[in-house]
């Protein structure tokens, strides 16, 4: 049996974003991942789906997996013909032990690549707005660990030559030492008022940051009961989170948005998430694709052969954009077969994906609310014209059945189907089950009902109850109705029933929350 190789990656401080390109790659290709509790859940989606995971993570009370047997476990996968991705928090080469885990590997024969990542001694720091060189602040850096006991501490650094020689000191895995690690600072001539901060898991949606001096950092450590992991920042360069924390200014910030769309429409959301400095936390409880049947395909084929008879073609989802012309291409049919027809939009995402594919649209009201729809359609469609609606099989009957009521021939076509997805996400349940969400967003009805049935599927008896305490962010009143009839309470509901909208919500409620805190 041939070899295989290993990669070993640095996946960065914990901004899935923040991993490199080759890393990436070394995620895709592999056929097992190793990883600890410092790289983002969210980096394994990028695996294929036969992948396997094996997780060796550390923690501050105890450890997972002793060093030798991970560095041993790499060796025997390898040897076992397997691509491995050792998936390290931040940068291998800083306090990663990738030089033993490399070193066996040679030993064994066994081919490896290092993978630089972004250490987190300088990503935290300047995601909590702090620089760790400044012009006039600091030229120089020194990177120490933090986490050996005092007395390994002082065998292993000279205090007198780190405090003087380096403008800014950087401690990784030093929370419990911080008293320790101020008293020696002050003790080789660093004064009492040097400014110091701690970053806990910087980069990600629970950083927090801490603030204070050598002389009274402990004290602020002790009385927040600040865990770790963290970095610790020493010198004048903390001045300048002041003005510059600018991931802790976004709108978002510190709040993990539970998303629920189907995994190929998930992506814009989770993308407008991040950018407003949330996490968002894919679930998918929908599974999107074309009709299948026989019966459900031959009915779908005549009622597009009828193409020339058709006044009006009416859209309300891109879904329905999309898969309209995918059935075009499957049957042979063109566009310009439906010359006679008008075509029409709600909402301005769905007419942007017309646009998109060199259409014109007139453009219906999001909200399918009774009078306004109808004064719309007063002054465009006649009594006797015939409209194709392109939708889902789920689809609700508000639009046909106003257009029937005006006399126009509403001709409904199934387009694409949705049912419940297979999703299954260990993080998810878990972060579920701490509490750790912050926000659950709904997009339609079906995601919700869809939503208890998986989670019930993964061992949640209760999905009400086990969601009662965690906001809800619905996109319009009847996905608010279904909310309310699984006996959960909507937190706030979209103005306009557009993701643009749910997202709007969102922001205004969790600026008003986190007022109310400060207030509190």
């Amino acid at each position: 049996m041939d070899k295989g190789k290993v990669y070993l990656v640095g996946a960065g401080p914990g901004d899935p974003k923040l991993i490199t390109v080759r890393g990436l790659q070394c995620l895709e290709r592999c056929d097992v991942v190793v990883y600890d509790r410092l790289a983002s859940p969210r980096l394994l989606r990028h695996v294929k789906p036969t992948a396997e995971f094996i997780y060796v993570g550390k923690l501050p009370d105890r450890h997972t997996m002793k060093q030798e047997a991970i560095n041993q476990l790499l060796v025997d996968l390898a040897l076992a013909g397997k691509t491995v991705t050792r998936l390290k928090g931040g940068d291998p080469t800083i306090f990663g032990r990738v030089g033993e885990e490399a070193e066996l590997l040679y030993d064994n024969g066994i081919e490896f690549e290092i993978v630089p990542g972004i250490t987190s001694a300088i990503a935290v720091p300047a995601y909590a707005g702090i620089p760790v060189t400044h012009r006039d602040l600091a030229s120089s850096l020194s990177i120490v660990t933090g986490h050996e006991s005092p007395d390994k501490l002082d065998r292993s650094i000279y205090w007198d030559k780190v405090t003087n020689a380096t403008g800014t000191l950087l401690f990784l895995m030093g929370v419990a030492k911080i008293g320790y690690i101020a008293e020696q600072l002050m003790k080789h001539g660093k004064p009492a008022s040097t400014p110091v901060a701690l970053v806990r898991w910087g980069t990600r949606v629970e950083q927090r940051t801490l603030v204070g001096t050598l002389a009274d950092i402990e004290e602020k450590v002790k009385a927040a009961n600040f865990q770790p992991p963290a970095v610790i920042i020493v010198g004048e360069v903390v001045l300048q989170r002041e003005k510059l924390r600018w991931f802790e200014r976004k709108p978002l910030f510190g709040t993990r948005v539970l998303v629920t769309r189907a995994r190929a429409q998930a992506s814009e959301l989770s993308e407008s998430i991040e950018e407003l400095g949330g996490e968002p936390c894919e679930f998918p409880v929908i599974d999107i694709r074309e009709p299948e049947g026989e019966a459900e395909v031959q009915a779908l084929k005549e009622k597009l052969a009828e193409a020339g008879s058709y006044d009006w073609l009416i859209f309300t989802s891109v879904n329905g954009v999309d898969y309209f012309f995918r059935w075009l291409r499957r049957f042979g049919l063109d566009i310009r077969a439906f010359s006679k027809a008008r075509i029409a939009a709600v909402g301005p995402k769905t007419a942007e994906a017309l646009a998109h594919r060199g259409l014109l649209t007139e453009e219906l009201p999001v909200k399918f609310h009774a009078e306004s729809l109808l004064d719309r359609v007063e002054g465009w469609m006649k009594p006797g014209e015939r409209a194709l609606l392109p939708r889902g099989d789920l689809a609700r009957d508000v639009l046909p059945r106003l257009l029937r009521e005006r006399g126009v021939e509403a001709v409904e076509a199934d387009v694409y189907e949705t049912s419940i997805a297979d999703t299954q996400d260990e993080f998810v349940m878990d972060w579920l089950r701490e509490g750790a969400i912050g926000i659950i967003t709904f997009t339609s009805s079906s995601t919700v009902t869809n939503l208890m049935t998986l989670l019930r599927k993964n061992g949640i008896e209760e999905p009400a109850r086990a969601l009662s305490g965690i906001p809800i962010a619905s996109i319009g009143p009847i996905t608010s109705e279904t909310v309310r009839s699984v006996g959960l309470e909507v937190t706030v509901e979209a103005e306009e029933a557009t993701i643009d909208g749910l997202l709007a919500a969102v922001v205004d409620w969790r600026h008003k929350d986190k007022a109310s805190k400060e207030d509190d």
